[in-house]
């Protein structure tokens, strides 16, 4: 009993993770538990907005295969958040491989609406490397350092055998569309191109099986119910942490203390740590006294971590087709297969892959989603929302044909301005592999000092060997880390285990 009050806990960071890993500890019995969130609000990159009366998702849009291994679905589920057919045995059991299957609407930049047969060998060609870009993980001496590379030198080979017969114009249409697609994979990957994602590393990401399915009131709903399980007064908001003074030596004092920005200074027994990789990258010389192991980082420095932005668009009347879930626009002057513009302040639009379309239209009226990656999207960010609204508008108008079409509203989001987030989640970069996740999640100080354990623990998306960038892996990781210290004073300090509220 004694234990459980000596025991203080501080978690920086009040998203997915923090908050997991506080429900996790305060269900484990230590009542010391503190947040500090650096924001006014929960959930981080969970964020829920409004255009008008519909609810938007700015950050996190998607729960990425809903299915029993899945614990966001669980929560959602048990809190009643989602709507009925996401509940349904055979949502949760189909497996999609990550590819969705969406009915497209494809517009070119000469104004014509194609078939999808018309990009039906471009589809099935990107889907097949795709799948081989996966094949790499953990072999030695994969052909290509990123998967941009890779996918360029195999679509040219296979392209010459297997189209041959496909007249100079139908050919470079279909690379026009690869181009199209390789857009879309960067903000699948939230990075810029994807000659920044590391070939050998690709295929360490898994996707659990389950048709992607939304919150229709939004996925703070999510953030609201576990909030509601902690003690009133557990976090602290708008209370930035300024530096983290910890101990690798035995001869100073082995609690951390947590200096904030308004001059606090906190003294804890541990740590976790939940801040976005892209802050980590930033400020970790400023926020960890003394500073890092070098090994981590280097991992912080190596990982990649960019920006994926959307843009909604209200319209009065659809464009699209009824049943249309997704828009594909094809330039038709990149049969280079580019993934990224050479003039971002003049063509940055030209990275919008596309838009995907809000259903059901009785909750959404005719809303779409346009999403953008890369330095594009974060050169978006610093235009005007007259300039965006103009710049979509004339990108739709060309597409379609249609010199009427006129959004009503537009609203975007902007990651990488966020000074808490400095863009939107992680992926493996160029020379990344599972051994840079690893250090990620090591606690400090290393194993082997005789200083005092785990005193600063590490959560977040940018943790997780396998479910990095995704909400459920954020979840995990906060689990993960309160796990960590349960099992600390579960076997190494019988005298200071807490005692269950259970």
């Amino acid at each position: 009993m004694a234990g459980n009050r000596n025991v203080n806990i501080v978690i920086v960071g009040c998203g997915i993770a923090g908050i997991a890993a506080a429900n996790r500890l305060v269900k484990s019995g230590f009542n010391n538990v503190r947040i500090l969130e650096a924001t006014g609000r929960s959930g981080g990159r969970i964020k829920t907005g409004r255009l008008g009366d519909k609810v938007i998702e700015i950050g996190a849009n998607w729960i990425h295969g809903p299915s029993e291994g899945n614990p966001v679905f669980c929560l959602a589920r048990q809190y009643g958040l989602l709507d009925p057919e996401a509940l349904t045995p055979e949502n949760q059991a189909l497996d999609t491989g990550g590819h969705l299957p969406w009915v497209s609407n494809i517009f070119s930049s000469s104004g014509r609406k194609l078939n999808v047969e018309d990009i039906s060998p471009a589809a099935e060609l990107f889907t097949e490397l795709l799948g081989e870009s996966s094949e790499f993980q953990n072999q030695k001496g994969e052909p290509y350092p990123c998967v941009g590379d890779f996918i360029r030198s195999e679509v040219r080979q296979r392209a010459a055998e297997r189209w041959k017969d496909l007249d100079s114009a139908t050919r470079s249409l279909q690379l026009c569309a690869i181009s199209s697609m390789l857009k879309r994979e960067c903000c699948i990957n939230g990075a810029h191109s994807l000659d920044e994602v590391g070939l050998g590393a690709f295929g360490q990401y898994k996707i659990l099986p389950g048709l992607d399915c939304t919150f229709p009131g939004g996925y703070e709903g999510l953030i609201t119910n576990l909030m509601a399980e902690l003690p009133d007064g557990l976090v602290s908001y708008n209370r930035p942490v300024r530096c983290l003074h910890w101990s690798n030596t035995e001869e100073k004092q082995d609690s951390v203390t947590v200096e904030c920005e308004d001059g606090e200074r906190i003294v804890a027994d541990h740590v976790i740590v939940t801040v976005p990789l892209g802050y980590l990258k930033r400020h970790h010389s400023s926020l960890f006294q003394p500073p890092l192991p070098l090994h981590k980082l280097h991992s912080i420095q190596r990982l990649g971590f960019g920006t994926n932005n959307k843009i909604f668009v209200e319209f009065d009347a659809p464009w699209w087709d009824a049943d249309c879930d997704a828009i594909q626009l094809v330039w038709e002057d990149e049969d280079e297969l580019v993934d990224q513009v050479p003039d971002v302040q003049r063509s940055w639009i030209k990275k919008l892959f596309g838009f995907t379309v809000a259903k059901p239209i009785e909750r959404y009226g005719h809303l779409v989603c346009g999403w953008i990656a890369g330095h594009e999207s974060e050169y978006m960010e610093t235009l005007s929302e007259q300039e965006v609204t103009l710049a979509i508008t004339q990108l739709i108008r060309r597409f379609t044909g249609n010199p009427s079409i006129t959004p009503r509203r537009v609203l975007r989001s902007r990651w990488f301005h966020d000074p808490w987030t400095n863009g939107s989640y992680s992926h493996l970069a160029t020379g990344c592999s599972e051994q840079d996740l690893e250090n990620m999640m090591e606690p400090l100080p290393q194993k082997g000092l005789k200083a005092r354990p785990l005193q600063v623990l590490f959560a977040g998306e940018a943790t997780h060997l396998c479910y990095f960038s995704t909400v459920h892996g954020a979840l995990l990781t906060g689990w993960r880390e309160a796990d960590r210290l349960v099992s600390h004073y579960s076997s190494s300090h019988p005298s200071e285990r807490p005692t269950s509220k259970l």
